[in-house]
C-alpha cells in the first residue's frame, strides 16, 4: 500500500509522544503547570477531576486505535504485494536467552525505553516522596512517613504497567498491527508487564502494611472504605486475588497444570473491579484505552463464539494428529499464520484453545482447516470423539487472528525449519505461495523446507501440504525442496495398516454456519465505527451523569461517596461498549447468517476414504495426485540424524533470504543465534510460537 512506512511512522511518534507524558507525570512540572492550567480548562462541572487524564492518556490513545483500524482497513483492500520495510533490520535477533527468549532489536529499544520510564517515574516519585513528604502523623518519624510515600509511589508505578497490559491479548487489535504485532506473538509483553507490575504491587501492598502494623500502629486502616477517597479493603481484595493468578501463572505451573492457571486466570473479573475501586477515577483514566479496547474485543469474541461452526471433514493421522476442516464464508480472508480458537462443549463447557489455520483463504475459498496434535488430555478427548462413529460435533470457534501482511514472503528465497507439529504454520505459508504462484506476473521465493519429526509416522504430516483438492492446483512454478529428518528412529519398512489416513465426513446441525469475520467483509471499518461510537458514548453519559447527577450533591457541599463515581464509571463503560458492539454486530449477523444457511445448503462434501500416506511404502503404489507425487519426488529422508541447521542456513546462498522457524524453543533459539551471527548477513530473521 502507498505510504505504509508514512503511516509506520506518524503511528511510531503517536506512540513516543504518550510515551512523553508518562514521563512528565512524575515532575513537579507536571503537578505545578501543565496540571494545574489543564484542570482549569477541563475540570468542568461534566468532568470533574476526570478531564485532564481523559485529554491527555485516554483520548491519544483511542485515537491511535481507531487511525489503526481505517489503515488496516486500507492495507487489506490494497490487497499490496508484501514488500520490505525500512524497519527490517530491527526485527533481527539481539538477544537469546532465558528467560526472555528471543529478542529482536525493535523489542529490545522499546522494552530499554520502558525500564528507562521506570527508572524515572521511580526516582521522581522518591525524591517528591523525600523532599515534599506527607504531613506527619503524630508519633510516626519523619523516615517512617518517607516509608509510606515511597511505598504509595510502587503503587503509581505499577498504574504505568497497567496502562499497556491489555493490549497484548486484545486478539483483534487494531494498535499492534501498528507495529508489526499480533496477539499471539506479544503474549510474552503480557507476561514481562504481569510480573513487573505484581513486583511493583506486592512491594507496594507489603510496604504499607509494615508502616500500618510496626510504624503507625493502624492495621485497622488495612479494613477502611473511605467515603470520601480510595477504598484500602478493596486494595486488599484486589492485592490476594493478584497473588493467587500471580502464583498460578508462573510457568512450572501453567505448563504442568494448565486448568488451574486457565481457570485462575479468570479471576482477571474480580480482580479489575476490586483494582478499580482502589485506584480511583484519575488513574483510572489513565490506563482506561487499554482495558477498553480490551472489553470491545471480549465482548465481539463473546458474540462469535455464539454461533455454531459447521464441521465438514476431518483427515485422521496414524500419529495422533487430525486436520478439522469447516466451511467458511468466501468473503472471510486472512493471512497466513493465523490463529483459531477452537471450543468443543462435550470435552469442556469453558476451554477454549488456539490452532494453527493452515488452509489459505484464496485457495479455499470455502473451507478453512486447522492443524491439531494430541499433546494432553484435552486433545486425546477429541481424537478419541472423532475417531469414534460419531457423525456431528458441536464447536465454536473464535477468529482467525493472524498478522495484517506477510512480509517474509518479499523474500527472494525461504528456508522454512520445523519441529514436529511446528508444520502446520509452514503449511499455511506453503499454500499461499501455492495461490501467488498461479497469479501472473507474481514472483514466489524459492523454498527450502527444513522438517524434523520423531517418529516415522510423524511424515504422514507432510500429507497435509497440500488441501483435499490438492490434485486440481498446478505447482510446477514453486520451487520447493524438502528435507525430512525422522530423528529417533532408523530406516525400515512401515506396515501398511499402520499407514492409513481416514477421512471423515460430518453432517451439519440445523444452527450450524459457515465461519465468517465477526463483522462482516469490512471488519476494520465496523471495529472503528465500535470504538469510535462506544467511547464518544462513554463521554457523553459520564458527562451527563457528572453534571446532573454527581455535581449537584458536590455543590451543595455534601458528600458524593468516592466508590460510588468509580461504580459510575465502570457501569457506563461497560454499557457503551455493550450498546455499541451488539448493535453493530446485529445489524452484521443477519447478512451473514443468510449467506451462511444457502453456502451449507450447496455445500460439496469429500467422500470417506481410508488411504495409505504418500510419504510411506510410496514405492508399493503409483500416486494418483500429479502435485502430490512431485512433492514427495521433491523430499529427502533422512532417519536417525538431527539436521545441522547452523550449517545448513550459513550455507544459504543469495543476499536476502528469509527464515521463519517454528518449533521447540531449543530450536527457535538455535536459529536466532545462527541468524544473528555476523556471517548471516543475508538470513532475516522471524519466530513463530504460540508456546512462551
Amino acid at each position: 500500500m502507498k505510504y505504509r512506512a508514512a503511516w509506520q511512522i506518524f503511528f511510531l511518534l503517536v506512540f513516543i509522544g504518550y510515551m512523553f507524558i508518562w514521563v512528565m507525570l512524575p515532575t513537579k512540572t507536571y503537578k505545578r503547570s501543565w496540571s494545574l492550567e489543564l484542570n482549569k480548562r477541563l475540570s468542568s462541572t461534566y468532568f470533574r477531576e476526570q478531564g485532564t487524564n481523559l485529554v491527555l492518556f485516554s483520548f491519544p490513545l483511542m485515537l491511535t486505535a481507531l487511525l489503526g483500524c481505517a489503515y488496516l482497513h486500507l492495507l487489506k483492500k490494497s490487497n499490496a504485494e508484501s514488500s520490505k520495510s525500512y524497519f527490517d533490520f530491527l526485527r533481527r535477533p539481539a538477544l537469546v536467552m532465558a528467560p526472555l527468549g528471543i529478542v529482536n532489536y525493535m523489542e529490545l529499544i522499546f522494552s530499554a525505553m520502558f525500564i528507562v520510564l521506570m527508572i524515572w517515574s521511580l526516582a521522581n516519585y522518591m525524591y517528591v516522596s523525600i523532599k515534599y513528604p506527607f504531613m506527619m502523623r503524630h508519633g510516626v518519624a519523619q523516615w517512617q512517613t518517607i516509608f509510606r510515600g515511597v511505598s504509595l509511589r510502587l503503587g503509581y508505578i505499577g498504574n504505568t504497567t497497567w496502562a499497556f497490559l491489555f493490549f497484548p491479548v486484545t486478539r483483534a487489535s487494531s494498535v499492534l498491527p501498528l507495529l508489526g504485532l499480533t496477539s499471539e506473538s506479544s503474549i510474552k509483553y503480557h507476561i514481562w508487564l504481569g510480573h513487573l507490575s505484581n513486583v511493583l504491587f506486592a512491594l507496594h501492598s507489603i510496604g504499607f502494611v509494615i508502616y500500618w502494623w510496626a510504624m503507625s500502629h493502624e492495621m485497622i486502616l488495612m479494613l477502611e472504605w473511605s467515603s470520601t477517597y480510595l477504598s484500602n479493603f478493596a486494595g486488599v481484595i484486589a492485592f490476594v486475588l493478584s497473588l493467587v493468578i500471580w502464583a498460578t501463572s508462573l510457568d512450572r505451573v501453567r505448563r504442568k497444570m494448565f486448568e488451574v492457571f486457565y481457570y485462575a486466570h479468570q479471576l482477571y473479573l474480580p480482580y479489575l473491579f476490586f483494582y478499580m475501586l482502589h485506584v480511583g477515577v484519575a488513574y483510572l483514566c489513565m490506563i482506561l484505552p487499554g482495558i477498553f479496547l480490551f472489553l470491545i474485543d471480549r465482548h465481539l469474541r463473546f458474540l462469535q463464539s455464539r454461533r455454531r461452526a459447521r464441521l465438514d471433514s476431518t483427515r485422521l493421522l496414524p500419529n495422533g494428529t487430525m486436520e478439522l476442516t469447516f466451511s467458511k464464508d468466501p468473503g472471510l480472508s486472512y493471512t497466513p499464520t493465523s490463529v483459531l480458537f477452537m471450543h468443543v462443549p462435550s470435552i469442556c463447557k469453558l476451554q477454549w484453545h488456539p490452532f494453527t489455520v493452515m488452509s489459505n483463504s484464496n485457495l479455499e475459498t470455502n473451507k478453512l482447516s486447522i492443524m491439531i496434535k494430541i499433546e494432553g488430555s484435552w486433545t486425546q478427548k477429541l481424537y478419541k470423539q472423532l475417531s469414534s462413529s460419531l457423525d456431528h460435533l458441536e464447536v465454536s470457534t473464535e477468529g482467525p487472528y493472524g498478522p495484517a501482511s506477510s512480509d517474509f514472503l518479499s523474500h527472494e528465497s525461504l528456508v522454512m525449519i520445523s519441529g514436529g507439529s511446528g508444520i502446520a504454520p509452514v503449511i499455511s505459508i506453503i499454500r499461499e505461495i501455492i495461490f501467488r504462484s498461479t497469479e501472473s506476473n507474481r514472483k514466489v521465493p524459492n523454498i527450502l523446507l527444513i522438517a524434523a519429526f520423531k517418529h516415522t509416522t510423524d511424515l504422514t504430516m507432510l500429507d497435509l501440504l497440500l488441501p483435499l483438492s490438492g490434485s486440481l492446483l498446478d505447482i510446477s512454478k514453486i520451487q520447493l525442496q524438502i528435507e525430512a529428518y525422522v530423528t529417533q528412529e532408523h530406516e525400515r519398512p512401515v506396515e501398511e495398516a499402520k499407514n492409513q489416513i481416514e477421512t471423515k465426513v460430518y453432517k451439519p446441525g440445523p444452527s450450524d454456519l459457515p465461519i465468517s469475520a465477526v463483522l462482516g467483509k469490512n471488519s476494520w471499518l465496523w471495529l472503528g465505527a465500535i470504538i469510535s461510537s462506544s467511547f464518544v458514548m462513554f463521554l457523553l453519559l459520564l458527562g451527563f451523569v457528572t453534571r446532573y447527577h454527581i455535581y449537584p450533591v458536590e455543590k451543595r457541599g455534601e458528600n458524593y461517596h468516592y466508590s460510588y463515581k468509580i461504580l459510575w464509571d465502570m457501569f457506563l463503560v461497560c454499557a457503551s461498549i455493550f450498546v455499541a458492539t451488539s448493535a453493530i454486530f446485529l445489524w452484521q449477523k443477519n447478512g451473514i447468517s443468510g449467506e451462511g444457511k444457502n453456502q451449507i445448503e450447496n455445500v460439496d462434501l469429500p467422500t470417506p476414504t481410508r488411504s495409505p500416506s504418500s510419504w510411506l511404502s510410496v514405492s508399493d503404489r503409483e500416486l494418483e495426485s500429479l502435485p502430490q507425487q512431485s512433492l514427495v519426488q521433491s523430499t529427502n529422508i533422512h532417519y536417525g540424524a538431527r539436521p545441522d541447521l547452523k550449517r545448513i542456513l550459513l550455507g544459504c546462498k543469495g543476499s536476502d533470504v528469509g527464515v521463519v522457524v517454528s518449533g521447540p524453543k531449543s530450536m527457535r533459539h538455535e536459529v536466532a543465534r545462527t541468524c544473528a551471527s555476523a556471517s548471516a548477513k543475508n538470513l532475516f530473521f522471524e519466530s513463530i510460537s504460540f508456546n512462551w
